[in-house]
């Protein structure tokens, strides 16, 4: 022990030992047994893998992050190999030569300067960022080429990073939304770095958009410091002495300088990191400000010291690179002035185009002399580059067993999965906790596509959500109208069903300038059954728009389409409306049913037995609807795809898809594999089940339909009822 204790001090050296063994919770002989423990777990790993062993200093730099915590530090550990194979970022190698023309860009270099609490400052200027002259990879291996050297310095790795986002005199097509998602995936939960704060400098007015959807990407508290900033303002956070000449400090930049010792570290040359770094150690007797050496260990073993890489747990009910709060919280997160405003403007929208539409009674008078689309332009000018092309990594989607209709299809009869005993016995073991922890690994994985169409300048006002959108290999595409190539666009996507192709669309609440997009697609699918899993308005908020006529009798018209009301059947837990849908255009007509569930609670989810009883009537309104098609309808015998829309269209929806699935498959073979259902459907609807609750719920609704088909006994889950279980 003493040995280890010693190759520690050797590590830190002199006072930044002492310092570094008082800022974690074990003494120092505790401290060097977990650094021996973390390097016993993580190298056996990679002898097994036939990989390069990872060094005394790695394992302390690692275990730092995570405050010496021995699971949480391996998980990181894990998560930054992922995240480094994923962007194929394993080898960085010094004497490339693209890496070194990346790097002499100065677009990314880590400053001399600290700033008050000693933490490091990353700068970022992104008038340096050419998209087109370089990749994500590149830009990426600079990034950590340089960060690696950076947390070299145990003052770093103690005190963190401040990153400045430079945007003075960038245009638009400096801008790389998708690289600045990885930058901030990489940050989160693949990075042995404390991220303090972020710091935007002179943000231009186009900025707006897309810092919204950025701000989603960091926990609460986290949100509450990243910083719009004039140059004036820089101050006010970072030290004038530590802020380059060009920004209105006074020290100048020293790039070069800097790369030179990112070399000598990345050859494992001995460097001396206070040769270029200014040092602000605070001393331990008592600091200028009267705070003692106590207190500056309190502060930062304090919750204000965020990690960016903890972001990912399931303490908050947010989440980063998906669409983070509950379905029924959706943007509750953003500031209330804002959010009544986009209220406002849907309100305002619905009102103009309802003056605007016909609406008529059964006695055929018009209410509207003329109708308009409603094109909401204003937001154009704060939407991500639609030029830009995804350079996300594209994974192989699950196979398909053929191009037969009965099976081509995701969701096979294939092995593994779980029989309703081992489903309950797996659920009994992980509990709230376990499953909260299994989703969370599913929520992990990279999305597997672009999402180009969906990003588009001109099909931006068409997302109800700005960080909602549709991958372009799945998405449904509508006839184009009037040589408009954008007129083929609606947030939505084709899901398939068990042994079914194209069973569902998955899609968002249509907006009042959707409504015309979203008949069109009713349409041209021959879809007959509607299933929407929330109610127009709740809590105030607008949800989804009133896409269909709502009394009986009535009429309303969406360009070519006529939607006539036929009669609403209002039961405890849905409503069922009857609508006829006609094309004037070709003179047809169809019967479509509409099945709004009014159940689902404004948070939490519903009654298992409730929800089946309303997906077992969707069902048996598919088949009849089907039956009645007869001839008309030649595809699969389930019939055209079910249209099943939420607000986002990916939370409740997903919900709904994933049981209906796997409730198809264990009548199919008496298996269901909920986790692998739920990533297959995320392969072609992103993000689909929002919340660790929805997840849980998948389970409970299935063991719930097992029980009360006489399929097992009943099953005490009373334990998952706790939400105090959840963290």
């Amino acid at each position: 022990m003493t040995y280890v204790c010693d190759r520690l001090s050797l590590c830190c050296g002199g006072d930044s030992y002492q310092q570094f063994t008082e800022d974690a919770f074990l003494n120092a002989e505790e401290q060097c047994a977990v650094v021996q423990h973390f390097l016993d777990e993580v190298n056996r790993q990679r002898v097994f893998k036939q990989l390069g062993q990872v060094t005394w200093n790695d394992g302390v730099k690692f275990l730092m992050a995570r405050k010496f915590d021995l699971k949480r530090a391996i998980d990181l550990f894990i998560s930054h190999e992922g995240v480094r194979e994923r962007e194929d970022l394993l080898n960085i190698d010094p004497s490339d030569k693209y890496l070194q023309r990346e790097i002499a860009t100065e677009k990314f270099t880590i400053l001399n300067g600290r700033d008050n609490s000693g933490a490091a400052l990353a700068l970022f200027t992104a008038r340096n960022h050419q998209p087109p002259k370089t990749t994500h990879q590149i830009v990426l291996k600079g990034l950590i080429y340089q960060l690696d050297a950076a947390l070299h310095s145990l003052e770093t790795q103690r005190h963190g990073l401040v990153f400045v986002y430079d945007m003075t005199d960038s245009k638009y097509a400096n801008f790389d939304y998708e690289l600045s998602i990885k930058i901030l995936n990489l940050l989160k939960g693949g990075y042995p770095a404390r991220l303090k704060k972020v710091l935007i400098v002179t943000a231009p007015l186009w900025f707006k958009a897309p810092f919204k959807i950025l701000r989603l990407f960091v926990r609460e508290k986290l949100r509450d410091r990243v910083y719009t900033v004039s140059l004036s303002q820089l101050s006010q956070y970072i030290p004038r002495d530590s802020i380059p000449v060009h920004l209105g400090g006074s020290i100048p930049t020293s790039h070069k300088a800097w790369l030179q010792l990112c070399y000598k570290i990345a050859t494992s040359e001995t460097v001396d990191m206070d040769s270029y770094f200014i040092s602000r150690k605070r001393s331990y007797s008592s600091t200028g400000d009267g705070e003692s050496r106590s207190s500056v260990t309190r502060s930062l073993s304090s919750d204000m010291d965020l990690h960016f890489s903890d972001m990912d747990s399931e303490t908050s009910k947010e989440t980063v690179n998906e669409k983070h709060n509950h379905e029924d919280r959706e943007k509750e997160r953003e500031d209330v002035q804002e959010g009544n405003k986009d209220v406002l403007i849907e309100k305002e929208s619905d009102s103009i185009l309802m003056s605007g539409k016909k609406r008529r009674t059964s006695d055929g008078r018009s209410n509207a002399d003329s109708r308009k689309r409603i094109s909401d332009s204003s937001t154009l000018d704060n939407s991500p580059n639609d030029q830009q092309v995804s350079d996300l990594p594209i994974k192989r989607r699950p196979p398909s067993s053929g191009s037969n209709i009965l099976d081509d299809s995701i969701h096979m009869p294939d092995q593994g999965g779980m029989n309703l005993k081992q489903l309950v016995e797996h659920v009994k073991s992980l509990r709230r906790k376990g499953l909260f922890a299994e989703y969370a690994r599913i929520k992990m994985e990279a999305p597997t596509g672009t999402f180009n169409a969906s990003k588009a300048r001109i099909n931006l006002p068409k997302n109800r959500y700005t960080d909602v959108l549709c991958f372009d290999h799945s998405r449904v595409v509508l006839p184009v109208m009037d040589t408009d190539p954008s007129s083929d666009y609606i947030n939505a996507n084709f899901v398939d069903g068990y042994m079914q192709k194209n069973s569902y669309i998955s899609t968002q609440g249509p907006l009042p300038k959707t409504f015309v997009d979203f008949w069109s697609m009713v349409w041209n699918y021959q879809c007959q059954v509607i299933v929407m899993t929330t109610r127009t308005i709740e809590r105030q908020r607008m949800k989804c728009g009133q896409y269909w006529p709502n009394e009986e009798q009535t009429d309303e018209q969406f360009e070519e389409f006529i939607v006539y009301n036929n009669g609403i059947n209002t039961l405890k837990d849905y409503t069922e409306t009857k609508l006829l849908l006609h094309n004037t255009k070709t003179g047809e007509s169809r019967e479509i049913t509409h099945l709004q569930f009014t159940s689902w609670p404004d948070y939490g989810v519903p009654p298992a037995t409730t929800f089946l009883d309303f997906l077992f009537h969707a069902r048996q309104c598919q088949e009849e609807a089907t039956k009645f098609m007869g001839g008309g309808w030649q595809g699969h015998p389930r019939g055209p795809p079910m249209v099943v829309h939420c607000s986002a269209g990916i939370g409740r929806t997903g919900t709904f898809i994933t049981i209906d699935i796997c409730l198809r498959r264990l009548e199919d073979i008496g298996t269901v594999d909920v986790q692998e259902s739920v990533r297959r459907i995320r392969s072609q609807r992103c993000y689909s089940i929002q919340m660790p609750d929805q997840y849980v719920f998948c389970h409970l609704a299935i063991i719930e339909h097992a029980v009360r088909n006489g399929l097992i006994k009943e099953v005490d889950l009373a334990l998952l009822d706790d939400s105090d279980e959840s963290d």
